[in-house]
């Protein structure tokens, strides 16, 4: 199991949950159980979200992910 941790709109929709644990190998598995689990609006920020893996950003959506993981969830943010 992963550690999924959601930061602001991603927080938000996902229904303001702060964080949970998903069984995924890999970022597009991981986007694509919690797009089934809380629907479109969550699909939507994940498309344009970055991921950090245990404290790293991570770019390649296919890398392995291990159990015991933690996946931060970033949406894009605004401002300058």
């Amino acid at each position: 199991m992963l550690r999924v941790r959601y930061f602001a709109g991603a927080r938000a929709a996902a229904g303001g949950m702060r964080e949970e644990s998903v069984d995924a190998s890999s970022i597009d598995e991981l986007t694509a159980v919690l797009s089934d689990r809380h629907g479109e609006r969550l699909a939507v920020v994940l498309k344009a979200a970055s991921y950090l893996v245990d404290g790293l950003a991570c770019h390649d959506r296919q890398a392995a992910l291990t159990a015991g993981t933690t996946v931060d969830v970033l949406p894009p943010f605004a401002g300058g």
